[in-house]
């Protein structure tokens, strides 16, 4: 539940929506039990006609007033909770969700977001009305006998409290089967739907839609329990309901039909009708303290802490001092004591075969990770007094698997440099030797792509994706296999025109070989976890 308490403390910002539409559900609340409960009365010759026409039209305008606030509420408390999670995913950006897969991410941005729109709505909201009518109830039912009030009191509590209780205790031991099966089932879905030319080319449909229904089978049994825990609730709060008003109407019968007894029993009946709701929400209470411990799951490990004093480095020199480095603890080493150094405006070359821990390198670079030991300085200051955002705007990256989004080519090439002018664009395209290709397209820069760059082969996307990171004015640029994609002859056309074009700049390049005509001057070669020095 502690992580629940957590994702409420984050709507903090939305404190005043939230209290607005709580005050007029409570509002609504007492103005729709006071019309039950004068109606007894009214009934038993009481003269509240009056108040009763004034308080039927009152209690629709409050009812209408509080579903346009508790659901715009709602909504933002839900965006706000979206943008923070986005931004906890990015701060980790590919390497700290490595070992994610991307449908179980899906399901922690949606569904469990999703399960957590009751917190407020389903659950404060009627625990803060179940607050308000208890002492009511007892107080009235005081006035009509002692014993009675007491019995109400007990029977109000188990309906209204421990049957949520006993519902979120069962849904949350459930909730957790049925968050992990939902989203193995998206993951299926996901890869099925990836590589369907490859199913299909090795006859493998039927092993996959088999391995698909089993995950669907798990996700509905653990709904199915979840249902019935809540039912049970459900049902434990209807008897102690019933239960409540077979006593009052027994004391009723006993003691005469006086305006007090009425009143008593339409305040009860009101009393538990606004309630009965809660036994149901306290398995949504279960679910979303699950969905709140996925979340915090997927955030933490991948956001290293921003620097209590931060530091400006005094240059663009990057070493790396006895690092060892791990990216979970069930895991070999990449690293053990690496140190090397990469001096400001120098071309260096690291490599190594696959493995070897090119592209972690530069996850360390970047801080989307920190070592166990050892550190990394840039311009002589320690990377993790440096602000994450400073940070990466001095080094610029194209990472080995990188991502071309939905939009246009514009676009994509500003995600780099947002303020870039249309000749600096035709310049980055045309030192990737991509030009051509964007020149050719219907509507040019502003041409639609598809999703992960759809409408472009892989080696045009590639280029377009190395324009992008060529178009930042980062001093340093980290390029991790930047010529993966490309022909011999575009290859070497590239590593002609970035010696040219990276002039001033810090130029590390990640490959598994060189051609020869590279401009370097230093060569590090990654093996066994650490960098060996080779002739540049």
């Amino acid at each position: 539940m502690k992580d629940l308490f957590r994702i409420i403390r984050l709507w903090r910002g939305r404190d005043d929506v939230l209290l607005l539409g709580a005050v007029i559900a409570l509002l609504s609340l007492a103005a729709g039990i006071s019309v039950q409960a004068l109606a007894g009365a009214a009934l038993g010759g009481a003269a509240v006609l009056g108040i009763l026409r004034l308080l039927g039209p009152l209690r629709v305008a409050l009812r209408y007033a509080e579903r346009i606030a508790t659901h715009d509420a709602t909504f933002r408390a839900l965006a706000d909770l979206r943008v923070w999670l986005f931004r906890g995913i990015a701060r980790g950006a590919a390497w700290g969700i490595g070992f994610r897969r991307s449908g179980d991410l899906l399901a922690r941005l949606v569904a469990d977001i999703d399960v957590l729109d009751g917190v407020y709505l389903r659950i404060l909201i009627p625990l803060a009305g179940a607050l308000l009518i208890w002492p009511v109830l007892v107080w009235r039912g005081w006035d009509v006998d002692p014993h009675l009030a007491v019995g109400l009191a007990v029977l109000f509590a188990l309906a209204a409290f421990a049957a949520p209780v006993i519902a979120a205790r069962g849904a949350m031991r459930l909730g957790g089967r049925r968050a992990e099966a939902g989203a193995a089932l998206r993951v299926a879905a996901l890869d099925l739907l990836s590589g369907l030319r490859e199913v299909r080319v090795f006859g493998a449909e039927g092993r996959m839609r088999a391995a698909i229904q089993a995950r669907e089978a798990a996700l509905y049994g653990a709904e199915h329990g979840i249902a019935r825990v809540a039912a049970s609730a459900a049902a434990m709060s209807l008897l102690c309901g019933q239960v409540a008003l077979l006593a009052v109407l027994i004391i009723i019968a006993a003691a005469g039909h006086g305006p007090a007894a009425l009143l008593l029993l339409f305040l009860t009946l009101a009393a538990f009708e606004a309630t009965g709701g809660l036994a149901r929400a306290g398995a949504t209470l279960g679910q979303a303290a699950r969905a709140a411990t996925r979340l915090f799951e997927a955030v933490e490990p991948t956001a290293p802490p921003e620097p209590a004093h931060p530091a400006s480095p005094a240059g663009f020199e990057l070493r790396f001092e006895g690092v060892t480095f791990r990216w979970a603890a069930d895991r070999p080493p990449v690293f053990e004591g690496l140190s090397l150094d990469i001096p400001q405006g120098s071309r260096v070359a690291l490599l190594g075969p696959s493995g070897a821990g090119k592209s972690s390198l530069a996850a360390l670079a970047l801080r989307a990770t920190e070592p166990e030991a050892g550190r990394i300085t840039l311009g002589g200051v320690d990377i993790a007094r440096i602000p994450t955002t400073q940070l990466r705007a001095t080094i610029g990256y194209l990472s080995q698997t990188t991502h071309l989004f939905a939009d246009t080519v514009r676009a994509n090439l500003l995600l780099g440099q947002p303020d870039a002018t249309e000749d600096e664009l035709w310049q980055a395209l045309e030192m990737a030797r991509v030009a051509d290709v964007v020149r050719a397209l219907p509507e040019g820069l502003d041409t639609w792509m598809g999703e992960g760059g759809a409408g472009l082969s892989g080696g045009q996307g590639r280029r377009l994706a190395l324009a992008r990171t060529l178009l930042s004015a980062a001093p340093i640029l980290i390029l991790d296999e930047p010529c993966a994609g490309l022909d011999a002859d575009t290859e070497r056309a590239f590593l002609t025109t970035l010696n040219e074009a990276a002039a001033g700049r810090t130029v590390v390049l990640i490959a598994h070989r060189l051609m020869g005509i590279e401009r370097l001057d230093r060569i590090w070669r990654l093996s066994a976890g650490h960098a060996m020095a080779a002739a540049g």
